[in-house]
């Protein structure tokens, strides 16, 4: 039998007191977390029943469950109640329930934000977003590879050597000579590797760009992989690999 709760769900009372209670904080945060990402309602309630963390008793989570829960303003700590949630994320989450009371056309950068997010991001996501990519059109130089600084491969070298050589020696055996060259363009561009040629690719693609004053849908798609948020940092996975996280890059 379910029995009405009278506390929120997340608490229980402990010696006249109320405390965590600490399977149902988790998921509370978790609630919290996966909403601010993009998860609906019912993706929600399907997850919650897989994690195996009952609202009330043997009563099934519902909408209603998920959408008190992410409305009540007691998991920031207010009115003696532990915290399970900053009030800044507990905002956030308000805010997204607000921009999806009120639904608008989706220009094609978003429909190619929503896919790189993996569900539909708050708004704040698509500013974080622009301001990184905006960075790297200001600084192309930001777009680094650990790999660009390898040492060229020992035969690469070694060829360099008697081409410089062959060229010091007049007269220039010119047939030699073009033949070690095509042979040491051949061995560079076989040691680039894909890090390597996205990440020149992607400084030849934002050198030159005016800053955006929205996201452009052809940008985000040739350069960026993922973009993943958690805790109200956005992380962006360009195509070479690299990392911008929260304004930096790394």
């Amino acid at each position: 039998m379910g029995s009405n709760r009278k506390r929120p769900f997340g608490y229980r009372m402990e010696l006249g007191e109320i405390v965590l209670h600490p399977a149902e904080a988790e998921t509370v945060r978790w609630i919290y977390d996966s909403y601010l990402v993009g998860a609906s309602y019912n993706a929600l309630m399907d997850k919650l029943q897989e994690r195996g963390v009952p609202y009330d008793g043997d009563k099934p989570w519902n909408k209603n469950m998920a959408a008190r829960i992410l409305a009540d303003r007691r998991y920031t700590g207010e009115g003696g109640f532990p915290s399970i949630i900053p009030e800044s994320q507990f905002h956030m989450v308000q805010a997204r329930r607000q921009e999806r009371t009120t639904p608008c056309k989706k220009t094609p950068a978003q429909k190619e934000l929503r896919k790189l997010c993996g569900g539909s991001p708050p708004a704040w996501v698509e500013q974080q977003v622009l301001g990184l990519l905006n960075r790297l059109i200001q600084h192309p130089e930001l777009i680094t590879c650990p790999v660009l600084e390898d040492e060229p491969p020992p035969e690469a070298k070694k060829l360099r050597r008697e081409l410089d050589e062959l060229l010091c020696r007049p007269p220039v055996d010119e047939i030699q000579a073009k033949s070690l060259a095509f042979r040491l363009a051949s061995l560079q561009m076989d040691a680039i590797g894909p890090e390597k040629y996205e990440t020149l690719r992607l400084r030849r693609m934002f050198q030159g760009r005016v800053p955006m004053a929205e996201l452009e849908q052809e940008l985000l798609h040739e350069s960026v992989r993922r973009i993943t948020v958690s805790n109200g940092t956005v992380t962006v996975l360009l195509k070479n690999n690299q990392t911008l996280e929260g304004g930096k890059c790394t």
